[in-house]
């Protein structure tokens, strides 16, 4: 599936399930929340804090495409062809960075 239909996707779900959209800043502050979510997953399953019971069923695949169905909200709503913006965004990212990473000594 490609973005522009994700958009699509996501626009005929809020008009048939979700009677219409939050407004901006309140999808801002959702999408606050469901990042704070991924981030308490990543923190406590590959970082150094320890993994409470109430977390280890946590899907984060699941919380990441909570962060992406708000994303896809905050486009459709502002008229962002997210599509668009990220194609462009990558020929930018890789005309730019293809030499600084493969030069970057962190990582090899």
């Amino acid at each position: 599936m490609d973005i522009k239909n994700a958009q699509k996707i996501v626009d005929n779900w809020i008009n048939e399930h979700g009677v219409r959209y939050f407004n901006e800043l309140t999808n801002m502050a959702q999408l606050t929340e469901e990042v704070g979510e991924v981030a308490r997953i990543i923190a406590r399953r590959y970082g150094e804090q320890s993994e409470k019971e109430s977390d280890k069923d946590k899907d984060l695949g699941e919380e990441l495409a909570d962060v992406l169905f708000v994303v896809l909200c905050l486009a459709n709503q502002t008229g962002v062809d997210l599509q668009e913006a990220f194609d462009k965004r990558m020929d930018k990212k890789t005309k730019r960075d293809h030499d600084r990473h493969h030069n970057n000594q962190k990582l090899k």
